[in-house]
């Protein structure tokens, strides 16, 4: 999951040492992204001069995730001075308010978002009519006709995902924040489209770097972009905890006063998670947050010594290395934290997933770890959620309608493996993230200045070019519920970092979890992915520009 031990290391039986590859400051982190990747684009850009070329037409369906189905036709629509957004019910106005709020500033145009009844503008419409429906709860349909751009669903999620299809047909310049030069235009014909799995996801982990609730609201706006609908928050590690328990107070005022090197760290108030939960709803991100068990952590045995089986608080830890932490299986107060902490973090959290880690438990026997998810999961279910967990709650025995997710590699041993694709043939489900095509992480080659190479190293073709459906071998088709894309941050430590790693890579993963599978071709991919670009420019992520990928000139 992180600077992994390999499973033919032998476990630590000592605090381990730092990492022989120091860990870098997040100012000579900073120093050698500039470096490689030559500066971030600004947020803004000056409107092109008068006597600039358009930019060409967006071919109907040319974005990424490539959707269901396209039928190019017609004279299409274009954005003017004179359109209106016109909504019904509270959840189109909800969505229409969000379309207009990204096309205001870039078309200097009003765009009114209003109830009145007609047959012209960009029309938002939520119907269960039969068509929307086989669709399913986040399936979509566009039209775009000379007279009208309709966007229809079953539900606002749809909605939702058919407003970043319109985003990605108009113009790049379209996601800038001053006035720019048009016209604003949609290719004529119709989307249909849907998801091929219900669960696509990203993670996020802020406990080697904390991450303020502005930075996570950001990566959430970059996500929901491409149709991710799950936010995983890894809340807490070795490093710090990051999410304040009103019950056990020190976890986060002391165990989220550090980071990795040594920084200040911090954490959310339930008031600033409840925020971030909101903001990524209002994204239709589902947040499903991580407290990781029994191993990674050393920031809570830090905060209270009774967790620990001596009755001895280590010291905080601001390292990368793994596997040496863990709470005292055989103490009832260990229980009585789980307990509180389950109960206090799934009062706060709506979705119906809460993940409890249970990976890199070196320090904990098998015996042991077995009988810590045998008392755990029931706390899990106990307060109205279903257990996720990392693929090593396969070693033990999955509740009814546990998850457990994959994040294996192809170095991973056959037994291990096993275990898992046995697990699934009893009915647990599988969201995958194999480390070495799904890690956003992992260094793109040799010389990438930022991230860790233990899973090897993942280039853009790589993380792409992988099919969910058969990846594991023996697992049934039906038993895989998604996809994951994680982004650990030992090495990561600002919103620039996360956007050099996550992107090119984090579209393609959400093309795996959203596109049929017929569509999955890398080579017509990547230049879907190129034409991307000028997108990222004017969002102000600056990202790596792949030698796999055709990028246009700037």
């Amino acid at each position: 999951m992180r600077t992994r031990h390999r499973t033919t290391r032998p476990v630590r039986t000592t605090r381990p040492v730092r990492s022989a590859r120091p860990v870098r400051t997040a100012r000579l982190l900073g120093s050698l992204l500039l470096v490689a990747a030559a500066g971030v684009s600004s947020f803004a850009a000056a409107p092109a001069p008068s006597g600039a070329a358009e930019a060409p037409l967006t071919p109907l369906g040319r974005i990424v995730p490539a959707p269901m189905k396209a039928e190019a036709g017609g004279a299409g629509y274009e954005i003017t001075a004179r359109t209106r957004i016109r909504v019904g019910s509270p959840e189109e106005r909800r969505v229409g308010e969000y379309l207009a709020k990204v096309l205001r500033p870039s078309t200097g145009y009003e765009l009114p978002v209003t109830t009145g009844e007609g047959g012209d503008g960009i029309r938002l419409r939520i119907s269960a009519e039969p068509e929307n429906k086989v669709l399913g709860g986040e399936g979509y349909r566009v039209i775009s006709t000379r007279g009208s751009l309709t966007i229809t669903s079953w539900s606002d999620a749809g909605l939702f995902h058919g407003v970043q299809t319109v985003r990605q047909q108009l113009p790049a310049a379209v996601e800038k924040k001053t006035k720019q030069r048009g016209p604003w235009r949609v290719a004529g014909g119709t989307i249909k489209d849907m998801p091929r799995y219900g669960y696509r996801s990203t993670m996020l982990d802020v406990s080697r770097h904390f991450f303020t609730v502005d930075q996570v609201k950001h990566y959430i706006d970059q996500a929901a972009l491409y149709k991710m609908n799950k936010l995983h928050l890894h809340l807490s590690d070795d490093q710090g905890w990051r999410i304040a328990i009103d019950s056990w107070p020190r976890l986060a005022t002391y165990g989220g006063s550090t980071q990795v090197g040594g920084g200040k760290g911090g954490y959310y108030t339930k008031a600033q998670y409840k925020e971030i939960v909101a903001y990524a709803a209002s994204r239709h991100l589902e947040v499903v947050p991580e407290i990781d068990m029994p191993g990674h952590t050393n920031a809570a045995l830090a905060s209270y010594a009774e967790l620990n089986c001596d009755g001895v608080a280590p010291p905080l830890y601001t390292g990368t290395a793994v596997g040496f932490s863990s709470l005292c299986v055989k103490k009832d107060v260990t229980y009585d934290f789980v307990d509180d902490v389950v109960r206090e973090l799934a009062a706060m959290t709506p979705g119906e997933y809460l993940h409890i880690g249970g990976d890199e438990a070196h320090s904990t026997s098998h015996e042991d770890f077995v009988a810590f998810m045998d008392k755990v999961q029931p706390v899990v279910a106990k307060y109205g959620k279903k257990v996720m967990g990392w693929h090593q709650l396969a070693g033990a025995e999955p509740a009814e309608g546990a998850v457990a997710q994959y994040w294996g590699y192809d170095r991973t041993g056959a037994a291990e493996r096993e275990q898992v694709v046995n697990a699934a043939r009893n009915g647990t489900k599988l969201v995958l993230s194999p480390a070495d095509r799904s890690y956003l992480d992992m260094k793109y080659t040799a010389d990438t200045p930022l991230g860790l190479s233990w899973a090897g190293l993942v280039e853009v073709r790589r993380s792409y070019d992988w099919d969910p459906g058969t990846y594991l071998q023996g697992v049934p088709a039906d038993a895989v519920m998604g996809v994951e894309a994680p982004l650990w941050t030992e090495t990561l430590s600002t919103s620039a970092h996360l956007d050099y790693m996550a992107f090119p890579r984090l579209p393609g993963i959400a093309e795996l979890g959203w596109s049929p599978a017929a569509t999955h071709d890398w080579e017509q991919y990547k230049g879907r992915l190129a034409a991307q670009a000028p997108r990222w420019d004017a969002l102000g992520i600056g990202f790596y520009r792949s030698p796999q990928v055709p990028w246009p000139a700037r």
